[in-house]
């Protein structure tokens, strides 16, 4: 299998487009609809590129896969769905938990639906699905959100927020629904892989202003994963990612992207005067004073 990447800078996110060279079989994971806060604009640039990219090499699209709801970037699955109709959108089935958490946080309608039904596929955990002739293995790795799914396509495996490059460590785990210990879990289930097994992180923020990086190996995570190496035990890892998520900021974009993913990407509705709103709730999380607050856009 073949990958291509795509950076969005603005949200420091990862897309990538799987693809078999023989058969022209395509998947895409974690596409992204641009979205600036000043103004409330929505456009479209980032997933553009993977259309044009995807036409332009002549691939036969499969499937759009979601490694779980995001907190800081917009899904592009509905335009990647406009432009190649009939491709079904895939996520973990355990969307559901995140929908139902949600809900209530968003004060969404008692109708809508918290059963995953917004969504083509739902992905059950360490089932292998196949798309053409590219074979998806789901890995449950919950910890981020309840949802989180890490996908093993050949010897790559992407994982959303669950795991970073080394320099950065691991997805933060303070959402609702969040727990550290989930999380220290679901890595020790990828370093039962073998060490030469390629990982493909979600987003790299450039810790220390180095060049972009994507692609590291379970042994390098081992070995030297600043967070959560092989030798670092559960109940010291839990300490830390606490410690360390009580100091961090929501992601700029939380309330705007949360409330669109769950429901596979789709703005709200129009509204009688048919334009479309985003609930922002108020001191929905802990109150904290700015100056508290570690900036850094890391752990998002």
């Amino acid at each position: 299998m073949n990958i291509e990447t795509f950076h969005d800078t603005r949200t420091d996110t990862l897309t990538y487009v799987v693809y078999d060279p023989a058969s022209k079989d395509a998947v895409v994971i974690d596409p992204v609809r641009d979205y600036e806060p000043v103004g409330s604009k929505v456009f479209t640039e980032s997933v553009d590129r993977v259309i044009a990219w995807i036409k332009r090499h002549d691939l036969t699209l499969r499937a759009i896969l979601e490694t779980h709801a995001h907190a800081d970037h917009l899904s592009g699955a509905p335009l990647l769905k406009e432009a190649f109709p009939d491709v079904p959108l895939g996520i973990g089935a355990r969307i559901t938990k995140v929908q139902t958490l949600f809900r209530a946080y968003f004060d969404l309608p008692e109708d809508f639906p918290v059963d995953g039904s917004q969504f083509d596929v739902l992905l059950e955990d360490h089932q292998t699905h196949h798309f053409g002739t590219i074979a998806v293995n789901v890995i449950p790795t919950p910890g981020h959100t309840p949802a989180c799914s890490t996908y093993k396509i050949g010897d790559a495996i992407f994982t959303g927020d669950a795991m970073f490059m080394p320099d950065q460590g691991t997805g933060r785990c303070d959402f609702p629904g969040g727990s550290a210990k989930d999380l220290y879990r679901s890595i020790q289930r990828l370093y039962q892989l073998p060490d030469d097994t390629r990982v493909f992180v979600g987003h790299d923020y450039q810790p220390g202003g180095r060049e972009l990086k994507y692609e590291t190996t379970i042994g390098e995570q081992k070995a030297s994963n600043i967070q959560l190496d092989a030798q670092k035990t559960e109940a010291e890892f839990i300490a830390a990612r606490e410690k360390r998520d009580a100091t961090l900021a929501a992601p700029k974009l939380l309330f705007q992207s949360v409330q669109v993913n769950i429901d596979a990407g789709q703005l709200p509705p129009p509204a009688l005067n048919e334009k479309r709103y985003l609930k922002i709730p108020v001191n929905i999380f802990r109150p904290t004073s700015e100056d508290e607050l570690d900036l850094a856009p890391a752990d998002k």
